[in-house]
């Protein structure tokens, strides 16, 4: 028994016929009794009767009509509480992000959203970041500008920021009087990297490649304040974000550009589509989008402590 048998049969004792049924929906007749054939099936006594060529409902069948329009009702009701929660502005929405993302990017959303946010912070590997959606409505994602791609058949992808990435050196250090440097100048230095399957770990990689020599990777560290702390001693260098990292550094650390050799990341919103038929959800993604699009600019106006030459 479905909804749609138990309308059917109220309309045959509104229309009066089950040929008045089948021309209202455009359908045979056939296909109608089969539905009240498969209705009656499920009852003991008779639903319908015929009287003079008609088919008429007997006690037992308009005491199921009855029941029946009590269920549309409170479809209805379900319906309408659904469709209510899903144009409600003020719920609830988790985020995700890792560590830089929400740094940057989780003191705004917090201030200017009315929505109820609970926040969280997701530092994983690339392989990883789409499970992060079977728990959060939105995850703040990094994956390389021009590596691998989300699976775009399973998630709803949000670009929020394409980001450049430089080199992170000691204010002391004597690269740091330079705009940029050359893959080969950074192969004689220590360098802090993060752990094996991070986005950021394959872009060494690729300044081993453009210099003709590998790196000497000495320290492992995935939180880039921790990172900061060891390229400030002048022992080492380190990959760093130069727009969500801006403003949150001491002095004592510069950022200089690879010459001929642009890296970046992409920084992504993903989500489940079905989140996305919550209002609050898209609501909360457009602010997110307003503020990554304004990173660059307010590290440009702030005259960040971190000095980006």
């Amino acid at each position: 028994m479905d909804i749609t048998q138990l309308r059917m049969l109220r309309e045959i004792d509104e229309r009066g016929s089950i040929a008045s049924v089948a021309s209202a929906h455009l359908v045979t007749a056939s296909a109608i009794s089969q539905q009240l054939s498969a209705l009656q099936s499920e009852f003991q006594v008779p639903l319908t009767e015929k009287r003079a060529r008609r088919t008429v409902l007997t006690d037992a069948g308009r005491a199921l009509v009855v029941a029946g329009l009590g269920i549309e009702s409170s479809l209805a009701a379900a319906r309408s509480a659904v469709d209510q929660f899903l144009e409600e502005p003020q719920g609830s929405v988790s985020v995700s992000a890792f560590h830089s993302a929400g740094l940057a990017w989780f003191g705004r959303l917090l201030d200017e959203s009315i929505a109820d946010l609970q926040l969280s912070d997701g530092d994983v590997s690339f392989d990883e970041f789409g499970q992060l959606t079977l728990d959060h409505d939105i995850v703040i994602a990094h994956r390389l500008a021009h590596g691998a791609d989300w699976p775009r058949d399973r998630l709803f992808v949000v670009p929020l920021l394409e980001e450049p990435i430089g080199v992170a050196v000691s204010s002391s250090h004597p690269l740091a009087s330079q705009r940029s440097v050359t893959p080969q100048q950074l192969v004689t230095e220590e360098w802090v990297s993060v752990h094996p399957g991070f986005p950021l770990s394959e872009l060494l990689s690729t300044i081993a490649a453009a210099a003709g020599a590998p790196l000497r990777v000495k320290h492992r560290v995935n939180e880039f304040f921790v990172a900061t702390a060891l390229v400030r001693t002048g022992k080492a260098v380190a990959l760093m974000p130069k727009h969500t990292m801006r403003g949150a550094l001491s002095e004592g650390v510069t950022l200089l550009d690879i010459a001929g050799l642009p890296l970046a990341r992409s920084i992504d919103a993903l989500v489940q589509p079905q989140a996305l038929h919550r209002r609050v959800v898209r609501d909360t993604l457009t602010l997110l989008q307003q503020i990554a699009a304004s990173t660059t600019e307010t590290g440009e106006a702030s005259g960040s402590q971190l000095d980006s030459r």
